[in-house]
Formats: structure tokens, C-alpha cells, sequence
């Protein structure tokens, strides 16, 4: 079962201590989480005032950190439109980027996703696409990269656990429907983190983990860091 360690997201540390910001934190993170049993690394690049950001500069920087410490190590980042102006801004950045990441994830709730995938996949990056409704499945199917995703991410957006997990089942039988055989990756957020992982254990599917879902153990209390939740899950899966 291959685990997706999510560092940070947009978490910040007035929400948790540990949550890694700087360059030298996410690479310190990177190697805590990889030697804990994660398979990926998918971070956020941050700036100096807290915010996400994909610019060239900013990302070789995080990169250059990341392998340096961790060197090995697969990691990916977000194309998330709120990094940006907008989905012009976002081609061009992406197009200008000089070090590049493993993998690149992209929403297809998003304008523009078509155009940024295949330029990820055009640019020799590993592409994971992402679905956060219903919604979003047709246009995902539509996507002419669509066979040349590495995974699937399926990321409900509901609050409610029990909702959280019907969506993502709904989602990966339309997508298997349609006869995509790539992987599917189920993860939830907040209140669903743990429901929505579970249903990935149960249903065989990928899952992930991190700071950027939710700060929890199963157990309701809070994690010292990426680590522990890492961990959490690999003892869950050895459960069975």
C-alpha cells in the first residue's frame, strides 16, 4: 500500500509547532517521514510571510533542500490555483520552472487543469490528477492526459465523515467505470482524515497522511509531528 506523506499544505504553525515552513524544515521533514515508512512526499512551498507559492525560484530552493537531506526521496507539489493569479500565471510558472519535482499534482475542479496537466507530463514530470466531487470526474475522463497519470487522487470535500467516504466511493467506481486502471489515492481532511483513510485501507486503494490533512491520531490526540502520523498508519494497515 503505497502512503503519501502531505507535510504541510497551508498549515501553520500557530496551528502546530512541528508544522515545516523553511526550506531546511521541509527537508528535514522529508527525510523524518521517508525513514518512518512514508513512499511520497507531497509539500507546499512557502513564503517568507506564510503564504504558498510555485514560483521557479522558490520551488528550486525548497528542491534543492529536499535532496540534499533527503536524497532519494520522491516528492511532488501542488499547481494549486490559490498559489497563483490565476491559470495563466500558473502555466507560466510551471513552464518556468527550472528544478523540478518528482510528481505534480493537479485538480480538475480547477480552470486551466487540462492545459497544466499535460504540460506537467510534457515537461517529463510524473502527473497525479485530482477529483474533489462528483463534478469533477467528466472533465478528469475528458483530460487527454488521463493515461498518463501516475495516480488518481480522490479528495471529498465534505465535512461530514460518513458523507466523506460515500463521495469517495462514488467517485472511484465512476472512474473505474470508465476504465482508468491507474492506482486511486483516497484522503480526507480535518474531521474525515481518519474515516476516508480507513475506506482506502478497506478498499485496497493508496492513501496519505500529514500536517496538510489533519494534525490528529486516530486516537483524537494531537501528533508530535509528520512522523508519528506516518507511523499511525502503517501500524493501522498492518492491522489489517
Amino acid at each position: 500500500m503505497l502512503l503519501k506523506a502531505a507535510i504541510n499544505g497551508g498549515r501553520t504553525r500557530a496551528e502546530h509547532p512541528a508544522v515545516p515552513v523553511t526550506p531546511a524544515q521541509l527537508a528535514t521533514d522529508t527525510a523524518a517521514v521517508v525513514a518512518a515508512g512514508a513512499d511520497v512526499v507531497h509539500l507546499h512551498v512557502r513564503t517568507p510571510d506564510g503564504g504558498q507559492t510555485i514560483a521557479p525560484d522558490a520551488l528550486a530552493e525548497v528542491l534543492r533542500a529536499v535532496r540534499s537531506t533527503a536524497p532519494g526521496a520522491t516528492v511532488g507539489t501542488t499547481t494549486g490555483l490559490w498559489t497563483c493569479s490565476g491559470p495563466e500565471e500558473r502555466y507560466d510558472l510551471v513552464k518556468a520552472w527550472e528544478v523540478l519535482p518528482d510528481f505534480a499534482s493537479v485538480a480538475f475542479c480547477e480552470e486551466g487543469a487540462a492545459e497544466t496537466a499535460s504540460l506537467v507530463v510534457a515537461r517529463g514530470m510524473t502527473l497525479e490528477s485530482a477529483v474533489w466531487s462528483v463534478d469533477d470526474v467528466p472533465a478528469l475522463l475528458a483530460s487527454p492526459t488521463l493515461a498518463d497519470n501516475v495516480r488518481v487522487l480522490i479528495e471529498p470535500m465534505d465535512e461530514d465523515p460518513e458523507t466523506a467516504v460515500a463521495h469517495a466511493r462514488e467517485m472511484a467506481a465512476l472512474i473505474r467505470a470508465a476504465g482508468v486502471t491507474a492506482p486511486l489515492l483516497y484522503h480526507g481532511e480535518g474531521a474525515t482524515t481518519w474515516p476516508v483513510l480507513r475506506a482506502a485501507l478497506a478498499d485496497g486503494h493508496q492513501t496519505r497522511i500529514g500536517f496538510e490533512d489533519g494534525v490528529d491520531l486516530p486516537d483524537g490526540t494531537t501528533a508530535r509531528d509528520n512522523a508519528e502520523l506516518v507511523r499511525a498508519v502503517r501500524a493501522l494497515a498492518a492491522r489489517g
